[in-house]
C-alpha cells in the first residue's frame, strides 16, 4: 500500500486497517512519508473523522511507533493522569502524591506549558535541583520504592505522534477530536499505564470552551481507551475560573506543598482544588477495584495524616528538589477593587495572559520563562468586595507599569464585579460514563 493509497483511503471515507495505521505511523517516525503527503492525510482524516475502532487502531500503531516503559515487577494497580491543561492546574503535583500514599503506582511522563495553559515540567524545573531527564531505568527505580516519579516526555516516546502533532498545528486540524484522542492515549500506553484517570476541561480556560464540547472528548476518550485495553475514567471539570490561588511555576508548587502540609487550612481556593484532588483520586481507587466507602476513607487518611505529604517530599527529593530554595519575586504588586458588588466572573485567559506577558509562560517554544512570576488570588467567584479590596497580588520581575499587557488595569479587566451580582452555577467535575 502506498502513501497515495493511504490519503485515498481517508478522502473517501473508506475504513482504513491497523496495517494501515501502521505504515502511516512508521513512516511518520522513520521521515519516508513526507510532511507534505503527511498533512494531506491529516485534513483528509479532519473531514472524514475517524470512527472510534480506527482511533483505537491509530492510537495503539502511535504507541508502538517507539519504546514502551515496562511497568512489569512494579506494585500494582499501574495508575496515569491526564488533564488537558488549564490556568493554575497543579493538580498533578497534588495527586501523584495522593495515589502513592493510597497505594497506586505511578510512572508519568509531563510536558511543558506553551500559551496560557502551564506545563507540569515547567513548574518542577522551578524548583532549584529538581531533575526532569530521567531514565526509563531511574523512573522505573523510584516508582517502585516510593510509588510515584515524573519525567519529562523522552524523543522515543510516540515518536509518530509528535511528528503528527506537529503537523496539526499548523494545518488547522487540531481540532479532531479523533486526532486528540490518539495523540493522548498512544502517549499513556507507551508510558505502561493500564488504569488511566482523565480530567477534560472545558470553558474560558481550557482549549475545549464549552461542556458539550468537552463531554464529547471524554466520551471518546473512553470509549477509545477502552477498545485500546485500558480501564479508563473521564471526568469533565470547570476552567472558567483559575483553579486554586496561585497562577505561576514556583507559587504553584508552593500552593501544592502548602496545601498538602495543612491541607485544613486551605482558604476557599485551596478548598476547591482539594475538592477536585479528592473527587480524582476516589475516581481512581474505584476504577482499580477499590469500593467506594473504602476508597475514600483511603483518601482521606491520606490527606489528613500526612501521608500525601510525606509522599510529596520524598518525591521531590529523591529528584534533587530543594523546596526551602523556590524564588521568590522581586515586585510583589496588589491589585485593589474600584469597584464594590459580587465577584460574578474571573476569567483564566486574561489572568493567565498577563502572567505570560511577565514572563512566567512561554508565546513561543523559544521563549525562557521566569519561574518566580505570577499571581495569587484573594477573592473567588461569589465573593463580595469593597473599594479597596485586595483582588490579587502579583509576583515580577520588575514593576508591572513597565508591561501594558500586565498592568494594574489589565489584572482588573480580568475580575467582573457586580453590585448586588450572583454568578452562575457550574459544577466543578461531572463524570462521564456514556
Amino acid at each position: 500500500m502506498t502513501t497515495i493509497d493511504l490519503i485515498r483511503q481517508r478522502r473517501d471515507g473508506e475504513v482504513q486497517s491497523r496495517a494501515a495505521f501502521d505504515a502511516l505511523c512508521a513512516g511518520a517516525r522513520d521521515g519516508t512519508i513526507p510532511d507534505y503527503q503527511l498533512s494531506a492525510w491529516l485534513m483528509a482524516a479532519y473531514l472524514r473523522p475517524l470512527t472510534p475502532s480506527e482511533t483505537a487502531d491509530l492510537t495503539l500503531a502511535m504507541a508502538e511507533s517507539g519504546t514502551r516503559i515496562p511497568m512489569a515487577g512494579l506494585p500494582r494497580p499501574w495508575l496515569d493522569k491526564h488533564s488537558t491543561g488549564g490556568v493554575g492546574d497543579k493538580m498533578t503535583l497534588l495527586l501523584g502524591p495522593l495515589f502513592a500514599a493510597c497505594g497506586l503506582t505511578t510512572v508519568k511522563l509531563s510536558g511543558r506549558g506553551l500559551g496560557i495553559t502551564g506545563g507540569t515540567i515547567d513548574k518542577l524545573e522551578s524548583i532549584p535541583g529538581f531533575q526532569t531527564q530521567l531514565s526509563v531505568e531511574a523512573l522505573r527505580d523510584q516508582a517502585n520504592r516510593i510509588g510515584f516519579a515524573l519525567g519529562a516526555q523522552t524523543q522515543d516516546l510516540a515518536p509518530a505522534d509528535r511528528v503528527l502533532y506537529a503537523l496539526r498545528d499548523v494545518t488547522a486540524t487540531i481540532e479532531s477530536i479523533p486526532l486528540i484522542t490518539a495523540s493522548i492515549l498512544s502517549k499513556k500506553i507507551a508510558g505502561g499505564c493500564d488504569h488511566l484517570v482523565l480530567d477534560v476541561k472545558y470553558g474560558r480556560g481550557a482549549f475545549m470552551p464549552t461542556f458539550d464540547a468537552a463531554r464529547a472528548l471524554a466520551a471518546s476518550l473512553r470509549t477509545v481507551g477502552t477498545a485500546a485495553g485500558l480501564r479508563v475514567r473521564t471526568l469533565v471539570t470547570d476552567m472558567d475560573e483559575p483553579l486554586g490561588a496561585a497562577v505561576g511555576n514556583a507559587l504553584e508548587v508552593a500552593e501544592a506543598h502548602a496545601l498538602l502540609r495543612h491541607p485544613d487550612a486551605a482558604d476557599p481556593r485551596g478548598q476547591r482544588l482539594l475538592t477536585l484532588a479528592n473527587r480524582i483520586a476516589v475516581e481512581a481507587l474505584t476504577l482499580t477495584g477499590t469500593p467506594v466507602p473504602e476508597a475514600e476513607s483511603r483518601v482521606e487518611t491520606a490527606l489528613r495524616t500526612g501521608a500525601a505529604h510525606a509522599k510529596f517530599t520524598a518525591w521531590i527529593t529523591e529528584q534533587g528538589g530543594d523546596l526551602s530554595r523556590l524564588p521568590i519575586a522581586a515586585y510583589q504588586t496588589p491589585i485593589l477593587a474600584e469597584t464594590a458588588g459580587t465577584v460574578t466572573e474571573i476569567d483564566p485567559a486574561q489572568i493567565a495572559g498577563a502572567v505570560v506577558a511577565l514572563g512566567g509562560g512561554r508565546a513561543t517554544k523559544a521563549d525562557v520563562i521566569r519561574p518566580e512570576v505570577g499571581a495569587i488570588l484573594h477573592v473567588s467567584r461569589g465573593d463580595q468586595v469593597r473599594i479597596g479590596d485586595p483582588l490579587l497580588t502579583v509576583h515580577s520581575a520588575h514593576p508591572i507599569d513597565a508591561h501594558p499587557i500586565a498592568s494594574a488595569a489589565a489584572w482588573r479587566a480580568g475580575f467582573q464585579i457586580v453590585p448586588g451580582g450572583v454568578p452562575a452555577e457550574r459544577p466543578l467535575a461531572t463524570v462521564v460514563t456514556d
